[in-house]
């Protein structure tokens, strides 16, 4: 998608746009302005656009101890179908690539139906299913090996 445009979270509004996009995507796991800078001190967080559009963000979480890579993209219903998804998680794949990725996680709530159609049809295989402490949503942890070159 050559109109997607996908910018490194930097200063309060694009931390505040982040959250927007990940608290309607995951609204179970919904994060405090807080937590979000908590985040983007760790992990690498960017927000995607379409001209001035706001239609997702993503995140990618530093190698484990095992070498994985975590990639979670998130793009706005309004935006899905039409390559945004597609094109964002390729732009992650390479920061994972780049980063020695030995293998590729992802996380996605097991209700949305569209981001596990979306990690399988790419290779993810499903690796555990499971409930937070104190929660009720089920999420499902999802992982890809090798990575794609």
């Amino acid at each position: 998608m050559n109109d997607l445009r996908v910018e490194v979270v930097d200063g309060e509004a694009a931390l505040e746009q982040w959250r927007y996009v990940h608290n309607v995507i995951v609204p179970p796991a919904a994060l405090s302005s807080a937590e979000v800078r908590q985040r983007a001190g760790r992990n690498r967080l960017e927000n995607a656009y379409v001209g001035e559009v706001l239609v997702g963000c993503s995140t990618v979480r530093p190698p484990a101890a095992d070498g994985a890579v975590t990639v979670i993209v998130r793009v706005l219903p309004e935006f899905r179908r039409r390559g945004y998804g597609a094109a964002l998680y390729d732009h992650v794949l390479g920061q994972a690539r780049a980063l020695g990725a030995g293998a590729v996680e992802t996380c996605v709530s097991a209700v949305n139906e569209d981001g596990l159609r979306f990690a399988r049809a790419r290779g993810f295989t499903e690796v555990e299913r499971y409930v937070l402490d104190g929660g009720t949503a089920e999420w499902v942890d999802l992982r890809l090996t090798p990575v794609p070159v």
